[in-house]
Parts: structure tokens; C-alpha cells; sequence
């Protein structure tokens, strides 16, 4: 009797049709995702740094000391220049004229007052407000210790400030000797804030002469002054007699609106002599800044504690990496030799390295945030947690954590199967 044929989705159970059909049905091992290419790795990471706590403890406390180091660091250095140019970011002004010779507020070089008159022949210059800038001594008025405060003298209705508090005491600031007083500055100047909510405007010596504090502005000490008084044009010239009447220090100028900032910039250093720049507000603030940056020792000193706070780091979590690879190498002789590749391991190494820079780098963070707030309390200085300075603190930690797993990879080259066993 003939057989029968065979259907093409029926093949022989038995000899080679049963093989191919055998292979046929069984679906080729599915390879892993680019999730999973990341998660595997990283679950074997973490499985080895677990299984020694102490060792894990010891290599996020190095992590955490890097990330505390390099946040205070960066934010000292931004406090630093935050307080630096706070008196003058606070100016309201599109354009600027000063000496060419100043270097910092706090040391201006004179100014022909006339350049102020000269700027106003341009029809686009609405405002030419002079100020003036100097450092004399204030007595404290309830130890009566002396100690170095910052004047700011101003026509203070031209509207060329905007500190906190000084819209409110501008009529008081008109009297003869009268000063608004900066209830941000130091303690060492007195409770000032207290004095004047429990009497009322008091008298108190500022130099050689008596003056009168009218009311209360806000606008905090920096690394040039500790303390800030602010008074009319006319005050200044009384107390600093010294001064020629023909000189400033800093012109704001206020152009009308709609001006463009630019071509009146231009048509001013046209007309102005070579006596006098033309710097526009941001240009000014950066100038100042610029100072403290590069003239002085300051900027090295913050960045260079950051640079060694990330070395020492590294060089615990290289160790800790180092020492964790020497332990289990046998384990990871054993990988390679059932088919698992040198870029395989190099990835857990470096997934280590990725979980020890994220368990570190948050408590750091948490701890930074509340040094904050204990160091701007104890030095008036503008410290805060901004997310940008976040982001880069964890940048730098990865890239720490990152070079110490590249360094410690070195030793996954020993892990050889036939050397093993």
C-alpha cells in the first residue's frame, strides 16, 4: 500500500526530519536590550559591593568627603563673587562711566565729575547720576569699638539704586547727616536693627562726625566691606571733606526708553575723552568679578581645594576598585572562560564606579545644604544650593569615579582562565 505523503507542517518524528524539525522549533536565545545591556552589568555590581559592607561604607564615605569638599569649595568661590558685585548689580542703570585705572569698587580711582554733564548732551541719556564709594570707621554704638564701613553716596531720588528698604527712608535721607544703615552687615557694628525698632533715628559717630541713622536699607556685606551705609550726595561730601567736589568715582547713567544700549555705548566713547570707559551694567558687574577672579589669590585657592578634594576621592575609590577586582578574580576568570568578554567585565567595573559616585554624591548634597545654611548665617555671605552647581558637583564626581574605574580595570588583565585553573 503507498504511503501516504507527508504534509509540509508535519514532519517525521524520527532520523534527520525529527533533528531539523527539533531545531526548527526551538527560537534562538533573544539578546538583551539596551536596558538590559546596562542593568545586567550593574546587578553584578552591586551584588559585589554588598557583599562587603564595610568596604562599601569606606568607599561612599570617600565619595561623600569629595562631593562635600568640591561643594563648599564652589560655594565659597560663588559666594565670593556674589558678594563682591552685589552693590553694584543692585544699580539701576544701562551704562556706566569710570575710571579706566579702577580695579574694584572698593578702591575707585577719581572721575572728572563733568563727564557726567558732558554724557547728558546726548539726547538718548535721560539720567547721569554720580556716586561715590569710600571706606571710613563706624562706632559701634553699644561697645563703642571702631571698624571699617563702606560709604555709598548717591543722588537718591534719581532712582540709579535699588536696594531693599531705600524707597521708604528716601525722604529721611535728604536731612542734613542723615544715613541708611545696612541691617545685613556684621554683628560687630552693633545691633543696629534692634536699636533703631526700640529708639527710633539715633545719633552715632561715623568717623569724626555724628550722624544720624534715618532708617534701614538691605544689602549685605562682601569680601571689601563687612558693612554698608548709604546717604545723598550732599551728606557724603560733608563727612568725607577731604574729597574734591570735582571728582567722583562712578557715573550710572539712565538712558530713555527704548534706547538702544549699544549705539548709545558707542556714541558716548565717541564723544567722551580717553579719561573714562563705557561699560554697560553687565560689563561692570563682570568687571568687578574679573578682579577677585584673576588679581587676586582667592579664585586659585577654591578652585585648587576642589581639584584636591576630587583626587583624594579618586584615589579611595580606585583603591576600593582595586581591591574588590584583586578578590574576586577568580569569579570573573570563571566569566571569561564560559564566553563573557574583557568589555563585559569592564562594564560592571565601571557600573561600580556609577553606583559608589550616586550613593555618595546624594548624602554629600544633603549635608552640603544644611553647611549652607550654617556658614551664611555665621558669615552673611550668599550661600544656597542651586541646581546648576548640583549638576556640576555630580558631573565631577562621576568623571572622579569614572577615571578610578578606568584605572582599576587595568587589573581585570590578570584575570585569565588558564592561569586560574
Amino acid at each position: 500500500m503507498a504511503k501516504a505523503p507527508l504534509l509540509p507542517w508535519a514532519p517525521e518524528k524520527s532520523g534527520e526530519g525529527a533533528s531539523a524539525a527539533a531545531s526548527a522549533s526551538v527560537p534562538p536565545p533573544a539578546r538583551p536590550g539596551p536596558l538590559g545591556t546596562l542593568l545586567l552589568p550593574a546587578r553584578l555590581a552591586w551584588r559585589q559591593l554588598r557583599a562587603e559592607r564595610a568596604r562599601l561604607f569606606s568607599a561612599m564615605a570617600g565619595v561623600m568627603f569629595a562631593a562635600v569638599l568640591v561643594f563648599m569649595q564652589l560655594g565659597f568661590r560663588s559666594a565670593l563673587f556674589d558678594s563682591a558685585t552685589r552693590l553694584l548689580a543692585n544699580m539701576q542703570a544701562e551704562l556706566f562711566l569710570m575710571n579706566p585705572l579702577t580695579t574694584a569698587s572698593f578702591r575707585p580711582e577719581p572721575l572728572p565729575r563733568i563727564r557726567a554733564h558732558q554724557a547728558l548732551a546726548l539726547p538718548e541719556v535721560a539720567q547721569a547720576v554720580p556716586v561715590y564709594l569710600a571706606q571710613t570707621t563706624w562706632r559701634n554704638p553699644e561697645t563703642g569699638a571702631r571698624r571699617a564701613i563702606q560709604m555709598i553716596g548717591f543722588d537718591v531720588e534719581a532712582g540709579a539704586m535699588h536696594f531693599a528698604g531705600l524707597d521708604s527712608i528716601t525722604p529721611a535721607l535728604r536731612r542734613v547727616d542723615a544715613v541708611g544703615f545696612d541691617e545685613r552687615s556684621r554683628p560687630e557694628f552693633g545691633n543696629v536693627a534692634r536699636l533703631f525698632a526700640e529708639r527710633g533715628p539715633f545719633d552715632v559717630q561715623v568717623g569724626n562726625r555724628m550722624v544720624q541713622v534715618a532708617g534701614l536699607v538691605s544689602i549685605g556685606p562682601s569680601f571689601g566691606a563687612d558693612g554698608n551705609l548709604v546717604m545723598s550726595e550732599v551728606n557724603f561730601r560733608r563727612m568725607i571733606r577731604e574729597r574734591q567736589a570735582s571728582n567722583t568715582d562712578l557715573v550710572a547713567i539712565r538712558l530713555q526708553p527704548g534706547t538702544d544700549v549699544a549705539a548709545a555705548q558707542q556714541r558716548l566713547r565717541e564723544i567722551l575723552p580717553p579719561d573714562v570707559v563705557v561699560l554697560t551694567h553687565a560689563q561692570l558687574v563682570a568687571h568687578e568679578r574679573n578682579y577677585w577672579e584673576t588679581a587676586t589669590p582667592i579664585g586659585f585657592i577654591f578652585a585648587f581645594g576642589s581639584v584636591m578634594g576630587l583626587i583624594v576621592g579618586m584615589v579611595i575609590v580606585y583603591q576600593i576598585l582595586f581591591s574588590d577586582i584583586a578578590n574576586h578574580l577568580r569569579e570573573y576568570a570563571t566569566l571569561k572562560a564560559i564566553g563573557y568578554s574583557n568589555f563585559y567585565l569592564a562594564r560592571v567595573v565601571m557600573a561600580a564606579a556609577l553606583i559608589l559616585a550616586v550613593i555618595g554624591f546624594l548624602p554629600g548634597a544633603a549635608l552640603c545644604i544644611w553647611l549652607y545654611d550654617m556658614v551664611a548665617g555665621a558669615t552673611f555671605l550668599p550661600l544656597a544650593m542651586t541646581l546648576e552647581r548640583a549638576v556640576l558637583v555630580f558631573g565631577l564626581i562621576f568623571a572622579m569615579c569614572s577615571a578610578a574605574g578606568l584605572l582599576a580595570m587595568r587589573k581585570l588583565r590578570d584575570a585569565s582562565p588558564a592561569d586560574m585553573f
